[in-house]
C-alpha cells in the first residue's frame, strides 16, 4: 500500500482538506462580501442628500438644519454628521426624517421661518438661533419640550442657557445644545499676568506697546462682532438694552450712565495708546489671529474658537506663548461675557413629532454633536463625560461661561445693534462725543422701534 493510500484511509478527510478548505474560504469571502454591500447599500438607502431613513418609514418629520448637519461644508464633519443621524434613526426605524438645510443668510432663513410658523406651515423641528429665541417665544409657535427632558438635565445648564429656553411659566420651548463666549487672549511671555480689571487692561496694553507691540486688539468695525464683544462691558455694570416689553432703554436713566462708562472706557483705550486706532476698522476675528501670526500684538478679545485656530496657525512654541482668560470688568468681581450658540426647537402640534425632535436634540445634538465639532456643550457635566472637553483650555472656557449672557431676542435687537456699531465707529474714531454718539443710537433705535 502506498504511502499516500495509508494516510487517505486513515485521515480520509486529509485529501480532501485543501478543496474543502478553499471552498469554504470562498463561500466565506462571499458572504462577507454580500454582507459589506448590503450593509453599503442599506447605510446609502437611509441617508441621501434630503432624507436619513427608509424611504417607506411610515412616520416622517420634517427638519430644517443650519451646516450643523451632514449638510456640513467640511467633508469629515459631514460625515460624522451622517453617521450620528444614521445611528439615531436606526433607534427609530419608524420614522424618516425629510431633510431641509438653511443658507448662509441666517437672519433672512430666521425671519422667514418665524413668519411660516405664525402661519401655521412651519417645519416640525428645526435649528433655532439662540438670540431670536425669544421672538418665537413671544409669538407663541415653539412646542412644549418640558415633558422630554429631565430636570435633572435642565438644572445642569449654564443659568443662561436655562433662562434662554424657558418662558415665563418656565416651560421649555427648545433645546439650547451649544454655545460659545468671548474671552481675552494674551501673550504670556509678554503679559505674564491675567488683567483682571478694566485698570489692570489699560496697563497691560501700554506696557507691551513699550515691547514693539500694538496694544490690545478688538473689534470695532461696522459688523455685529464689534456690539457683542463691547457689550460684556455694559453688562458687566448691570447695564440693560431693553425691557420686558423688548424697548430700548439703554440711553436712559441709570443704564444711560453704565453705557456711557463702558464706552468711555473702550474710547480711553484708543486715547491713551492702549488699543491702536485701527480697531475701528477692525470687523473680523481673522484680523485678531494674524497679529498673533505676525507678532504685533500681545493682548487681544476674541472668540473660544479662536483658541484651536491659534494652534493650527503658529508654531508650536509660538504657540505655547498664548493663553486667555475671562475678559476684565470694571472690578474683578463684576463679570460678563458674550454668548451664542444654537437651539433645536418643535413647531409641530403633533405629540409624537415634539417627542421625536426632542429625541433628536437629546441623541444627536446633546453631546455627540459638541464633541464632533468641538463646540462648547450648554451642560455641565459634558465637559466631563467627553475626553475632547476635559482639557484645561475647555475648562476654563466652562468656567466663564457662569457668567455668559445672550443677547436679547427681542425684533429690535438687529437695529440696537447697527446703532452701537455706527457710534462706536463715530467715538473711537473721533467723529463725535461719546454722549451725542450714545444719543443719536438711542434716538434711532426708538423710532425704529415704533416702527415695528
Amino acid at each position: 500500500m502506498r504511502r499516500g493510500q495509508l494516510t487517505a484511509r486513515l485521515y480520509p478527510f486529509k485529501m480532501g482538506r485543501r478543496p474543502i478548505m478553499k471552498s469554504a474560504t470562498v463561500s466565506a469571502f462571499a458572504l462577507s462580501t454580500m454582507l459589506f454591500s448590503a450593509s453599503v447599500s442599506f447605510a446609502q438607502e437611509l441617508a441621501t442628500k434630503d432624507r436619513i431613513g427608509l424611504a417607506d418609514a411610515p412616520k416622517s418629520l420634517v427638519v430644517r438644519l443650519t451646516n450643523d448637519s451632514p449638510n456640513n461644508s467640511d467633508p469629515a464633519i459631514a460625515e460624522g454628521y451622517q453617521k450620528l443621524f444614521v445611528d439615531f434613526i436606526k433607534k427609530h426605524p419608524d420614522w424618516k426624517l425629510q431633510m431641509q438645510f438653511m443658507s448662509s443668510d441666517i437672519g433672512t432663513e430666521q425671519a422667514k421661518m418665524l413668519e411660516q410658523a405664525k402661519a401655521g406651515n412651519a417645519p416640525d423641528c428645526a435649528a433655532v438661533d439662540s438670540f431670536v429665541l425669544s421672538q418665537f417665544m413671544v409669538n407663541k409657535v415653539l412646542a412644549d419640550f418640558t415633558p422630554y427632558f429631565s430636570k435633572e438635565e435642565v438644572d445642569d445648564l449654564f443659568p443662561f442657557i436655562r433662562s434662554g429656553i424657558t418662558d415665563k411659566d418656565q416651560t421649555v420651548r427648545a433645546w439650547w445644545w451649544d454655545t460659545d463666549l468671548r474671552v481675552l487672549y494674551r501673550n504670556k511671555s509678554i503679559v505674564a499676568d491675567a488683567p483682571q480689571t478694566w485698570d489692570d487692561l489699560k496697563t497691560a496694553a501700554l506696557a507691551s506697546t513699550k515691547e514693539g507691540m500694538e496694544g490690545v486688539l478688538f473689534n470695532g468695525g461696522r459688523w455685529e462682532g464689534t456690539t457683542f464683544d463691547w457689550l460684556a462691558n455694559y453688562w458687566a455694570l448691570g447695564g440693560k438694552l431693553v425691557d420686558d416689553s423688548g424697548k430700548p432703554v439703554f440711553g436712559e436713566g441709570e443704564n444711560k450712565e453704565k453705557f456711557l462708562k463702558a464706552l468711555n472706557y473702550f474710547k480711553d483705550l484708543v486715547d491713551s495708546g492702549a488699543a491702536p486706532k485701527r480697531v475701528s476698522t477692525i470687523a473680523n476675528y481673522d484680523d485678531m489671529n494674524a497679529a498673533a501670526a505676525a507678532a504685533t500684538t500681545a493682548l487681544f478679545i476674541g472668540g473660544n474658537w479662536q483658541y484651536a485656530q491659534l494652534k493650527a496657525t503658529l508654531d508650536e512654541d509660538e504657540f505655547n506663548n498664548w493663553t486667555f482668560s475671562p475678559i476684565p470688568g470694571p472690578s474683578a468681581d463684576q463679570r460678563s461675557t458674550g454668548t451664542g450658540g444654537w437651539t433645536i426647537a418643535s413647531f409641530s402640534k403633533d405629540k409624537d413629532k415634539i417627542e421625536m425632535c426632542a429625541n433628536l436634540a437629546r441623541e444627536v445634538y446633546m453631546g455627540p454633536a459638541n464633541a464632533l465639532q468641538q463646540q462648547l456643550p450648554t451642560r455641565k457635566s459634558l465637559f466631563d463625560k467627553y475626553e475632547v472637553f476635559s482639557t484645561e483650555a475647555n475648562k476654563t472656557f466652562a468656567a466663564a461661561l457662569v457668567d455668559g449672557q445672550a443677547r436679547p431676542g427681542v425684533p429690535i435687537y438687529p437695529e440696537i445693534s447697527n446703532q452701537i456699531q455706527i457710534m462706536m465707529g463715530d467715538v473711537l474714531s473721533g467723529t463725535k462725543k461719546p454722549e451725542d454718539a450714545l444719543n443719536a443710537a438711542f434716538n434711532a433705535a426708538l423710532e425704529a422701534y415704533k416702527r415695528l
